[in-house]
């Protein structure tokens, strides 16, 4: 009975000073109270100000958001170093330096890819080497870019998948932006036979394209001969579009090779079919009907000889 006396004496008396304690930091609690409120205040004033200032130089909203938030958080923990200073909690303050940076390097290892695709994402956002809406090319993917974050590029491909590629694969990986200039070369591949006339199929060529769909007037259409093919002799016709999506391509494509095909239709030039010659003798030039009428008279002469006998 004497123990638990004591032991309730102990607890009193514990408590007692606590309270008197916390009636001695009154005015430093309430102090606290108001640098918290005030630091609550002015971490929105600034994160408001910063937006507008951060806008000023990028358009990337998550660009925008990342920086404000940093500065938002950054003005919270200075104003909550200062309140537990005015608690007098100084040694609670290094402990807590200490753990942060203790979890820090924690976090650091087990998160580098994460890491890694954050801060490429933030070199992207500040650099805009694409946007949304730009058609690309990068990691054996293509099709149009549809959304942008600090952790992933979202691509959706031409076939309609949706791929969402971490910055760190986009940013260290070459990519092409197709989108970049506005504009795009067409090469088509033509054969025609070695019969025709090759100045003529030039300028047959070029005034069939003059119209093609999006094609840019500023610039030449250019017909030019590269091979001699084992059936046909070969060239390449180029010419430059407007591109804004992929469709705008592939239906200039398609137009042009309709009309070279109808045009080579109404002035009978011939895009000849691969020619094969087969040489069935030990001798070059041989011809196959030599080949099968002496076949068929050896094949009568022992028939012959075997019904004599």
């Amino acid at each position: 009975m004497t123990d638990i006396n004591n032991s309730l004496h102990l607890l009193l008396k514990k408590v007692q000073n606590w309270g008197e304690h916390i009636f001695i930091m009154l005015p430093n609690i309430f102090v606290a109270l108001i640098v918290l409120i005030i630091t609550f205040a002015v971490a929105r004033f600034i994160r408001h100000g910063m937006d507008r200032v951060f806008r000023r130089f990028t358009h990337s909203a998550a660009l925008i958001n990342l920086f404000t938030t940093l500065v938002y958080i950054a003005v919270l923990i200075i104003g909550f170093f200062f309140v537990l200073s005015v608690l007098q909690l100084d040694k609670v303050v290094l402990s807590l330096l200490a753990g942060v940076g203790i979890i820090g390097l924690a976090l650091g290892f087990a998160f580098q890819d994460i890491a890694a695709n954050f801060i490429s994402g933030v070199i992207i956002a500040v650099q805009k080497p694409f946007g949304v809406g730009d058609m690309i090319e990068t990691n054996e993917y293509f099709g149009v870019i549809e959304r942008i974050t600090l952790r992933t590029i979202d691509i959706r491909q031409t076939t309609g998948e949706l791929v969402l590629l971490p910055n760190k694969m986009v940013f260290e990986n070459p990519l092409t932006n197709f989108s970049a200039k506005g504009t795009r070369r067409i090469d088509l591949e033509v054969g025609i036979s070695y019969g025709e006339d090759l100045e003529k199929v030039q300028q047959i060529v070029i005034d069939a394209l003059e119209d093609v769909k999006n094609r840019l007037k500023n610039k030449d259409i250019e017909v030019m001969y590269d091979a001699f093919g084992d059936s046909s002799i070969n060239f390449k016709v180029r010419f430059w579009v407007s591109y804004k999506r992929q469709v705008d391509y592939v239906l200039a494509k398609s137009d042009a090779i309709i009309r070279i095909k109808k045009a080579f239709d109404a002035k009978d030039i011939l895009i000849p079919f691969p020619i094969r010659t087969l040489d069935f003798a030990i001798k070059g030039g041989e011809k196959l009907s030599d080949e099968l009428k002496a076949a068929s008279v050896n094949l009568k002469n022992g028939q012959q000889l075997g019904s004599g006998r």
